[in-house]
């Protein structure tokens, strides 16, 4: 079971076992406030890879952590791409208050900044930023995002994974994410509708449950702007991946 997995079902068993308590009179609503008043904290190293595509080859990760309650969390967010060809470097981060609605659910509100470097020259965007976090029927990780920019351009992204575990400690993850925005900014490389769909499959072997190397294979395809933008760089819309990286969490 990954380690986000986990924790939304331990929080999900946690409120079942209040639940029945205050069925029998054992457990109340002061036993569901000491269950808040605890304090935990998560970290998930989702991806530390290399990405081979020839001219497109990049290191990248993104991650998540949260600090907080059952019910009331802080969260952090991050992800990023080098290129090993050339100088430059993508980054977003994410500031989120997470409330949880659901066992399974969190609703977060907060702003994502995006950094932007490339021969020298960097630049930065922000967003408002609301969505979703959590699992949907039959264990899909589900994350559906809104943001809103510092000018009011309107963006969304779905991203969503599996875990098909072939054994112990084998295990397969597939995973789409799609980038899509109502507004086109040309400067940015985002035109309006979808901007990029991705897909990966990524199998690794937990070494311990907290710690898995990993291979895969991805694929992107990217639509106007963005596709506009990668061909002046020399580079295809559409393009395969191969995946080598390491997965933690504590």
């Amino acid at each position: 079971m990954s380690g986000q997995r986990c924790g939304r079902t331990v929080r999900c068993l946690g409120f079942l076992l209040l639940g029945l308590g205050g069925m029998t009179g054992s457990a109340g609503p002061l036993s569901a406030q000491v269950m808040d008043n605890m304090i935990y904290s998560f970290v998930l190293l989702d991806q530390l890879e290399y990405r081979s595509a020839g001219k497109a080859s990049a290191f990248g990760h993104e991650m998540l952590g949260w600090i907080g309650g059952d019910l009331n969390r802080l969260w952090f967010k991050s992800e990023g791409r080098v290129p090993t060809r050339g100088r430059g470097a993508d980054v977003e981060v994410q500031a989120l208050y997470g409330r949880l609605i659901h066992p399974f659910w969190d609703i977060q509100i907060g702003a994502r900044l995006d950094l932007e470097s490339e021969e020298g020259e960097t630049r930065t965007r922000g967003f408002a930023a609301i969505g979703l976090e959590g699992l949907a029927p039959y264990w899909f990780e589900v994350e559906p995002t809104v943001f809103v920019s510092q000018a009011g351009d309107i963006s969304a992204r779905l991203t969503s994974s599996y875990e098909v575990y072939l054994g112990q400690r084998l295990i397969a993850q597939p995973r789409v994410e799609v980038n899509a925005a109502v507004q086109e900014v040309p400067e940015f490389g985002v035109s309006s509708g979808v901007n990029d769909l991705d897909l990966g499959l990524r199998l690794r072997y937990e070494i311990r449950r907290e710690l898995a190397p990993y291979i895969g294979v991805g694929w992107l395809r990217q639509f106007g702007g963005a596709a506009e933008q990668s061909r002046g760089a020399g580079l295809s819309a559409s393009r395969s991946t191969v995946l080598l990286g390491l997965r933690a969490w504590f």
